[in-house]
């Protein structure tokens, strides 16, 4: 049912949103604007929690296995890539492996985590690509954060995003990727769909879980 909420959307600020699932530990809502799925504030865990669950991440930029995993927003990203290119890996996490990929192909990466490389100066450069894998399902403020990572691109520059999407509320239900209580935001194509119209971007979905941006283009559609 769709209702006038305490907790506005996350993303577009809207107080339209509708319930969509509650497990034992947390409620979900659905905004009616970006379709975003959100976790209310009130269910959060507070910083200590959260940066105790990313201490327990395995990403060794040695092991194949997460390089392979990787390599799923690496190799469409590089495609697209001048060969003079310079980015952002935001959201590196403690083993930063991606930033080192690209590095490795050519392109100088700065990194940065609010929990292990918070090095703010960051946000006072321009980029012409900015990587954010396995990141944006962990934002409080999605609104803030992205519409500073676009501000931050060049022309013509790519914002490269891993996460999984949302497909329907039943599928919901039984997905695993919610009962990690680290990720409070998910969004579905509908929602980047609606991004992309809101920056004048272009988009392209690559496979289940890659979404590419790119800054200065004017229309938004599917490929990949």
């Amino acid at each position: 049912m769709l209702q006038t909420v305490a907790a506005p959307c996350p993303l577009c600020q809207s107080r339209r949103s509708r319930f969509f699932h509650r497990d034992k530990f947390r409620d979900y809502l659905r905004c009616d604007t970006c379709l975003l799925v959100y976790v209310p504030p009130a269910f959060h865990l507070n910083l200590t929690e959260e940066k105790a669950e990313y201490d327990l991440h395995q990403n060794d930029p040695a092991d194949p296995g997460y390089r392979k995993f990787l390599s799923r927003l690496f190799l469409p990203l590089q495609e697209k890539l001048p060969a003079d290119a310079r980015g952002l890996d935001f959201g590196c996490g403690p083993g930063p492996t991606l930033s080192l990929m690209l590095g490795e192909a050519g392109y100088p990466v700065e990194i940065y985590d609010p929990f292990y490389a918070d090095d703010r100066e960051v946000f006072n450069r321009r980029y012409d690509f900015i990587t954010a894998s396995e990141v944006v399902e962990h934002l409080r403020r999605p609104d803030f954060e992205l519409e500073r990572l676009f501000s931050m691109l060049t022309e013509n520059g790519l914002l490269g995003i891993m996460t999984k999407l949302v497909t329907s509320q039943k599928a919901f239900a039984g997905w695993h990727y919610k009962n990690d209580r680290s990720h409070i935001c998910f969004f579905s194509e509908e929602t980047f769909c609606w991004l992309a119209r809101r920056w004048q971007a272009e988009l392209e979905f690559r496979g289940k879980d890659v979404i590419l941006l790119r800054k200065g283009a004017r229309s938004a559609g599917r490929s990949g």
